[in-house]
């Protein structure tokens, strides 16, 4: 059929061109400029050698067609390949208002033969040349969010081939142009994923990702589709990373953060595990902590990992992961429910931790339903496959139970093992080639089913902390646990990192942990007779700044302890936690560092969709110089704003003209110390 040789998907915001004959520019992103590429393929489909993408011969453009809902334009573009009867559905989603869009295709086998896929790059861009920089995060545990920024080499790539989309490196980068405009893209994926960054000839960078080709193939039948993964382009003209990361908080609170009553209050929760861990948590151990926390005001309480297993002593929980009938009845001989009738008769909801998709050495499951387990090579890999339609449909029916039978208004859904290249059994429903991909289509559906089920359920993500941080899991669960410790340095770096991708209300971080095991920076002690109110204040405030948590010994906390931990609950129910539903989030300062290392201080602006009200947090890391300026963000020349420090005395009124010609001097701060100000 006759179509446009160039598809315009422009707004206010951006501009994105898409041409669609072999004879018109593939693909034109700029901000306002033509800045980031012409000619580009847009995508691929590798069929071994043999490359597929718009401009490929025998690849024509069959339809396009635009369908407008909800703020946003979905244009699905259908080629067609006619010597292997292949239909390519290339879909670009463009969100009104904001520089930002996500794109990714459908392949279809039209034909009577099976045809084998070995790579899908849901982008591919050619970046004319240029003195780049990028910035990305690597990760592991305990360091989550490691920001590097170096010049573009050839041949820069970077990726996970772990199985979980957070482990090595973040699925994000930010790509700096010389002349100022900033692209950053996130390949909105759990598993495995790639960036390649590779030398194009003398025509600049070719830029190719989404979905990792490492150990992946897929075998289409005859009449069988496969998606490849979605990823997501922002775009900035004003070379502040500050621009970007608020194109995807917006995109994200809008169109992506799954909502819930309970989530979009935003509660204050306790989670019992790094003062109790497995082996100190009891019934009474609990019970007790409930008491203290609803005369603090805390709002969730939360049993973690220790309610599960075999009551024999010396069975080891983690080895029956996938046995959820499980309750630890010499720990919790009233059982689960009661002790949820317990959180809820005190006004709190009741939050409880599961690991579904992991399978322990022991586990009933394992020979009750052989065709449940992973397994690579015949060796087990620790988790049941997802492939599987059956384990699909037991998990949902497992956690819609766990839900119903101890009235669950949260669960945290953990998952603590790599999957590397996943499962290559052939009995599940995939092939040998995609069992990690066929897993995670499998656990977002699960997850989807059992929100639809399930309403008024948090459901929290979280991976061994954050190994398993990305914008397709945050489709379906929030908050996003960010990392395992919380030490307060490593907590602002974290924040640093997290919020160049996330809304603020889209993750979860306790303040500072009292833990019983040994870490060398997990050290705090509520009871340390020298501790201070303003290192106090500095711990619990880091927090604070997203979705607030808290694990400590409740009963044990010193008096005065208690009554600043019920402050600053009530200063974030009454105050913070409209900022960080709603507001806009700016990085005033560079990323702080966990081992003592990059800026120290750190500081952070939210800022109302009006432009009417601002809460700036201050701190003051251990080796901070004494004084720091402030540039303060969307502050009005003409206005008088009222400035309250929240938890004192002080109150004042300032010119936004000072404040804009000066800035923020902090200059009575002690190193540990901290301040919240709200700017009306």
């Amino acid at each position: 059929m006759p179509t446009p040789a160039l598809i315009d998907l422009s707004h206010e915001q951006l501009t994105l061109r898409l041409g669609v004959g072999t004879d018109s520019t593939g693909a034109t992103l700029s901000l306002p400029e033509d800045q980031w590429g012409a000619s580009s393929p847009r995508f691929a489909v590798y069929l071994g050698s043999q490359v597929l993408h718009p401009h490929s011969p025998d690849v024509k453009v069959e339809s396009v067609d635009t369908t407008s809902l909800d703020g946003t334009r979905t244009t699905h573009i259908r080629y067609v390949y006619s010597a292997d009867n292949l239909e390519i559905v290339q879909h670009i989603v463009v969100y009104d208002g904001t520089a930002l869009f996500e794109t990714w295709h459908t392949v279809r086998n039209q034909g009577l033969v099976p045809v084998q896929l070995t790579r899908l790059d849901s982008l591919v861009l050619d970046l004319p040349p240029a003195a780049y920089e990028l910035l990305s995060y690597t990760s592991n545990w305990g360091a989550e969010w490691e920001a590097v920024r170096a010049p573009l080499g050839n041949g820069t790539l970077l990726e996970t081939k772990r199985g979980r989309s957070s482990k090595d490196h973040h699925p994000w980068f930010a790509l700096f142009h010389p002349d100022g405009p900033i692209m950053s893209a996130s390949v909105a994926w759990s598993g495995n994923w790639v960036f390649r960054f590779e030398q194009n000839d003398d025509r600049g960078v070719r830029l190719s990702g989404g979905l990792h080709d490492w150990e992946w193939s897929s075998t289409l039948a005859p009449g069988a589709t496969v998606d490849s993964v979605p990823v997501v382009v922002a775009l900035g003209a004003d070379g502040d990373m500050n621009t970007v990361s608020t194109e995807y908080a917006r995109v994200g609170r809008a169109h992506w953060y799954p909502r819930t009553p309970l989530g979009d209050q935003l509660p204050v929760e306790w989670n019992h595990w790094w003062s109790y861990e497995d082996h100190q948590i009891d019934e009474h151990v609990f019970r007790a902590n409930v008491d203290v926390a609803a005369r603090l005001g805390i709002e969730v309480c939360t049993l973690d990992a220790g309610w599960f297993g075999p009551s024999e002593p010396g069975a080891f929980w983690n080895d029956y992961r996938g046995d959820w009938a499980y309750v630890n009845t010499a720990r919790f001989p009233s059982g689960l429910r009661a002790l949820g009738d317990y959180v809820h008769e005190r006004g709190m909801a009741f939050g409880l931790w599961c690991e579904i998709e992991a399978l322990g050495q022991h586990a009933r499951l394992a020979d009750q339903h052989p065709e449940f387990v992973a397994t690579r090579g015949g060796e087990r890999l620790g988790y049941v496959c997802f492939g599987n339609p059956a384990v699909e449909a037991w998990a949902l029916d497992t956690l819609s139970s766990l839900i119903d039978s101890y009235g669950l208004d949260w669960i945290k859904l953990d998952f603590n093992l790599d999957p590397a290249a996943g499962c290559d059994r052939t009995d599940h429903g995939h092939a040998a080639g995609d069992g990690l991909y066929a897993h995670y289509q499998g656990y977002y559906r699960a997850l989807e089913h059992l929100r639809a089920r399930c309403p008024n359920v948090i459901l929290e993500n979280c991976s061994s902390g954050g190994l398993r941080i990305d914008l397709g899991i945050l489709r379906r669960t929030v908050p996003t646990f960010l990392s395992d410790p919380d030490w307060p340095e490593h907590g602002l770096q974290l924040i640093w990192g997290a919020s160049t991708m996330l809304a603020p209300n889209a993750w979860l971080h306790w303040g500072w942990s009292e833990w019983i095991n040994q870490h060398p920076r997990q050290t705090f002690n509520p009871r340390d007779p020298q501790l201070q109110p303003h290192q106090l204040d500095y711990y619990v405030r880091i927090g604070m700044l997203g979705a607030f948590g808290l694990s400590q010994k409740l009963p044990e906390l010193p008096p005065w302890v208690a009554e600043r931990y019920a402050a600053h609950i009530a200063l974030y129910k009454t105050t913070l936690r409209r900022f960080v539903r709603e507001a806009d989030f700016f990085r005033l300062t560079d990323q702080p560092g966990r081992d003592g290392g990059g800026d120290r201080w750190s500081a952070f602006q939210y800022v109302l969709p009006d432009a009417a009200e601002h809460l700036v947090a201050v701190f003051r890391l251990p080796g901070g110089e004494a004084h720091r300026t402030l540039r303060l963000y969307h502050i009005e020349a003409e206005r008088i704003y009222d400035v309250v420090w929240l938890l004192t005395d002080r109150a004042e009124q300032w010119r936004g003209a000072d404040l804009l010609a000066q800035g923020l001097r902090c200059d009575d701060l002690a190193e540990q110390g901290s301040m919240l100000l709200l700017l009306r």
